[in-house]
This record gives C-alpha cells, sequence and structure tokens, in this order.
C-alpha cells in the first residue's frame, strides 16, 4: 500500500505462556538488542539476587509484550517513522493513525481477510 499497509496476525499466547523464563529472555533478544544480564540469564550463568530480581522483573515484561498485537505495531512502525523523520528532517508519526485491529474468530474470516490483504497486493503492483 502506498500509505498504509494490511496483515494478518496470529498471537499464540499458549505457545508464548510455555515458554521457559529462559526461552522468554532468548526470544526477546532475538527482536531487541539486549544487555549483558539478559545474555549471562540467557547462558545460564548463576546470578546474584539483585540481578536475578531485576531479570525476574523483564522476564514478565517480555512474555506479556511477546503476545500483545499493540507492542508489536510499535516495534514495527516505531523505526520506519524515526527513519522517515530522518530523511525529511521533521517530527512525529509515519503513519496517518492508530491501527486498527478486528478480531477474526473463525477460518473463514480469516480467510477473506488474507483474500484482502492479498488483492490489495495485486492491485498495489498494478498501479
Amino acid at each position: 500500500m502506498i500509505n498504509h499497509l494490511h496483515l494478518v496476525l496470529r498471537i499464540d499466547a499458549e505457545l508464548v505462556k510455555s515458554w521457559s523464563d529462559i526461552e522468554v529472555v532468548a526470544q526477546w533478544q532475538k527482536l531487541f538488542k539486549g544487555d549483558c544480564l539478559n545474555q549471562y540469564f540467557v547462558k545460564g550463568e548463576p546470578l546474584e539476587s539483585y540481578l536475578q530480581a531485576i531479570i525476574n522483573k523483564r522476564r514478565k515484561e517480555y512474555r506479556l509484550r511477546l503476545m500483545d498485537i499493540s507492542w508489536f505495531m510499535w516495534a514495527l512502525n516505531e523505526p520506519i517513522a524515526r527513519k522517515a523523520n530522518m530523511e525529511d528532517q521533521s517530527k512525529g508519526r509515519f503513519w496517518e493513525g492508530r491501527f486498527k485491529s478486528p478480531a477474526s474468530l473463525d477460518e473463514a474470516a480469516v480467510l477473506d481477510c488474507m483474500a484482502y490483504v492479498d488483492y490489495s497486493l495485486l492491485v498495489e503492483r498494478s498501479i
């Protein structure tokens, strides 16, 4: 799309809930630059109690964020806006407004959404 995009996302909350604490931090590290504390934790190195308390707080936050569409959209949009603002020497959002997130509650609805996204891509390419 010229001024917006369409995505079909599936959040597998049960999968994320089943991950161990180390898996949660490791998945987070794949998406975002972490620090030495996260790296030590993922390697299984022993941590002082105050460091373990920091990791415990982080992993709870990471687990919630890894299941959150709003957080995903922020992580997708923020670098795009930052780069566009730098190129245009401006400030503010890149996209016009907040994302919309209708729930597709059955397989037919998901297929309809996927067909719409595919159709939108075809129309965009033909312009």
